[in-house]
């Protein structure tokens, strides 16, 4: 005798669920009246999900009741404008993460409506903000703020007041394309005790004064910034140990160099001097790995490369990083050389990034020998059916590649994951 759909407990159903993709629950939801009212009725099955808003005008009242049953706690509003939120304020007052992307009004004042909100995201807007008062009533809330590409015509005293006022801050991302100009960031880092993670453009610093990161007085003893994640994008300043003194706490450190073309001075060596205690480490673009390899800490557990480079340079990074767990290579030239090296060079690796188009069939399975290998994400996941026609690209896994993961999973009895794609947070910046 079977049973219906109708007849088996509806925990059981919440736990079948609980396996699903969003995707795949959307579409659960939209096959019978029954499913839709399990998942919507269920907030823990949908604890983490984002949604993007656009064209308001199209939702209707099932719509948000079904986004306020659900508890969705993080919002993309897209071409907005003011009274966008005040309409979502009405549905999910809770919010906790916002993020505002071509926003289409002078102002925001209507964020103070969200007295949960702890994530706030503002990027691609061309309608210029004059000011930011609007943050104010979010200073006792506000716990990571991010702004990207968003014209400030606010002086940058006003900026550096306004934002040391968000005193409960661990995140600060401010990207922007040299308009701003800030001499120092001690003004805003003694603030913010609490900032753990730091994203900053510097394209308009040629050189780091002595109290860039914090004012002489503070550097020594107990003065030392909380900051454990450090982002510096577009950079090529001088920079002395003196300066960096600050930063002992500092665990991971991105760097995205201004030129491809470097200049005569190697400033990531005296970054890596002087963070001894480094875990991960990001570089992109500069000088050639050979220039600060023999500089890497042995702290070093995760590392990202962009640069160009040698096999020779790995074997450089291998003897003064043994531990890397986690490995990201994009060298300029081919990886063909380099991925057949790995498995003998870093041996303790549990996730890996590769581009594979140029790498063979053998040495790609030769990753198998990873034994603590347990995510391989392959960048390059698209091909070209047509040789003839190289404008014709299908983004999606080739059939090679499509083998070479099925002979993989086989070869490791299906321990390593393979990703073809990347899903991005919501609400994070798409510069880094």
């Amino acid at each position: 005798m079977t049973l219906s759909a109708l007849q088996l407990p509806a925990e059981l159903w919440l736990q079948v669920f609980s396996f699903l993709s969003w995707r795949d629950k959307l579409s659960v939801r939209c096959t019978c009246s029954h499913f839709k009212h399990l998942l919507d009725k269920s907030r823990p099955l949908w604890r983490g999900f984002s949604i993007v808003l656009r064209h308001f005008s199209r939702y209707n009242q099932p719509f948000w009741r079904s986004l306020a049953q659900r508890n969705v706690g993080s919002v993309a509003v897209r071409s907005g404008k003011r009274k966008h939120l005040k309409h979502l304020s009405t549905w999910l007052p809770a919010l906790g993460a916002l993020r505002l992307d071509d926003w289409r009004d002078g102002g925001v004042d209507e964020l103070k409506l969200f007295h949960q909100l702890q994530h706030l995201s503002i990027t691609s807007c061309y309608t210029p903000l004059k000011s930011l008062d609007f943050l104010l009533p979010l200073s006792h809330q506000l716990t990571q703020l991010s702004i990207c590409n968003v014209q400030l015509t606010c002086p940058a005293s006003h900026l550096v007041a306004t934002i040391s006022q968000l005193t409960r801050l661990t995140s600060l991302l401010l990207h922007h394309d040299g308009s701003l100009s800030v001499p120092t960031l001690s003004g805003v880092l003694t603030h913010l005790t609490e900032l753990k993670r730091l994203s900053w453009t510097m394209i308009t610093y040629r050189t780091l004064s002595h109290d860039f990161f914090s004012p002489a007085h503070l550097t020594g003893g107990d003065g030392g910034l909380q900051l454990s994640d450090l982002q510096l994008l577009n950079y090529d300043a001088m920079v002395t140990q003196e300066v960096l003194q600050p930063l002992s706490r500092l665990r991971s450190l991105s760097v995205f160099h201004l030129y491809s073309v470097p200049g005569p001075t190697c400033h990531l060596q005296t970054w890596l001097t002087m963070l001894p205690h480094l875990r991960s480490l990001n570089v992109h673009g500069g000088h050639p790995l050979a220039a600060y390899a023999d500089f890497l800490p042995s702290s070093l557990v995760s590392l990202t490369l962009c640069v160009d480079m040698q096999p020779e340079d790995l074997q450089v990074v291998s003897e003064r990083a043994p531990h890397m767990e986690h490995l990201h290579l994009e060298p300029w030239s081919s990886s063909s050389s380099l991925v057949r090296l790995l498995p003998q060079l870093f041996p303790h690796l549990r996730t890996l990034r590769i581009r594979h188009n140029h790498v063979s069939d053998e040495d790609f399975l030769q990753l198998q020998q990873l034994q603590h290998l347990d995510t391989l994400e392959v960048l390059d996941s698209y091909y070209r059916p047509d040789p003839s026609d190289p404008s014709w690209v299908v983004y999606e896994p080739s059939p090679r590649l499509l083998r070479l993961t099925s002979d993989l999973h086989r070869l490791t009895d299906h321990r390593v994951r393979v990703l073809t794609s990347s899903h991005r947070d919501l609400l994070t910046c798409h510069c880094v």
